[in-house]
């Protein structure tokens, strides 16, 4: 348990934003699994001012989904304004998150997410000005730098505590590692060293084990999960039963797999309609039927599937052993 201003999060497990995929749907199970706090998937702070309507479709929160965090991009500080108050008047969401983390191009060639490590003073009057501008608690997810040379987690990190930001992520690779190689974790302890405000740790979080260690190892008040949730819902739940009680159930069977994989088309469908949740269940289906027999031959019928009906056919062939 740890506290974000006002807020208190119940347990140290936090679902990291992810373009693409941390929608809804796909929230609304990793709060069933236990998840502690939830992240939107990054929205445009121009995008919200120019009235995008898929974008303000993104601001959407239910209340089964709070305490929530809806991540913010952008790199001009009116702008930034701007859409923190288009946030705050449109959303249910108890946090707004300014992105000082994303590593792809199409973002930082506009001066926005992890390009903001190179722009101290402008990242640091971003977040002064959006707590000035709206009443909801303000966070920052940011990396442990632009490159190898320019490692300045600690100095951002004193930088957006003193303009006022309640809580600081901490992924343990700069920016050109991208996802590539082992992650820092010694980062993110001279960050909790130097900072009074929460501090979450994030990067190479794949088991229960991991999230225990980060721990032990850096301080932080809390351990942020990422891609390996995609597919393994039940890893949130091992990770909160298992830094309750240092034991968790590590076998998952294949039909509670495929039951889930289930649960989580039909929450897109009721979320995007049938045709645009099959084209997400193209990049979700491969992730829940990882190391199954005959994963690849399902991951290329999925690809092939534009309806709900063809999909169970497909998964009732699979499980009656008729598929070739």
């Amino acid at each position: 348990m740890f506290d974000i201003r006002d807020i208190t999060i119940k347990n140290k497990i936090v679902v990291a934003p992810m373009a693409g995929v941390t929608n809804h749907a796909y929230r609304s199970i990793m709060k069933e699994f236990g998840a502690g706090l939830i992240y939107t998937e990054m929205v445009s702070d121009k995008a919200l001012i120019f009235g995008n309507e898929k974008t303000y479709e993104m601001l959407y929160v239910g209340n089964d989904e709070k305490p929530i965090a809806i991540q913010l991009f952008g790199s001009e500080v009116k702008t930034m304004i701007q859409a923190a108050k288009i946030i705050e008047a449109h959303s249910n969401c108890d946090i707004i998150d300014i992105n000082m983390g994303c590593p792809v191009k199409k973002v930082i060639k506009t001066g926005a997410g992890s390009k903001l490590m190179t722009t101290p003073e402008r990242a640091e009057e971003i977040v002064r000005e959006v707590v000035n501008a709206v009443s909801l608690p303000v966070t920052v997810k940011m990396r442990s730098g632009w490159d190898q040379t320019h490692i300045n987690a600690v100095e951002m990190a004193t930088r957006v505590e003193r303009a006022g930001a309640s809580l600081v992520a901490i992924h343990g690779r700069p920016r050109s590692q991208l996802y590539r190689g082992k992650a820092d974790w010694e980062i993110i302890k001279k960050v909790k060293e130097a900072v009074g405000i929460p501090v979450v740790g994030n990067g190479d979080i794949k088991a229960p084990e991991d999230a225990k260690r980060m721990i032990e190892q850096t301080g932080c008040d809390a351990v942020m999960i990422g891609r390996a949730t995609q597919g393994n819902p039940w890893l949130i739940k091992q990770t909160v039963t298992y830094l309750e009680s240092g034991v968790y159930p590590s076998k998952i069977d294949q039909e509670t797999k495929l039951s889930m994989m289930v649960e989580h088309m039909n929450r897109l469908i009721e979320l995007k309609g049938e045709h645009l949740a099959l084209l997400e269940m193209r990049t979700h289906g491969p992730w829940y039927i990882k190391g199954m027999k005959k994963a690849s031959y399902l991951k290329r019928e999925m690809a092939k599937i534009k309806d709900k009906e063809s999909f169970m056919k497909m998964l009732d062939a699979y499980k009656n052993g008729s598929i070739i």
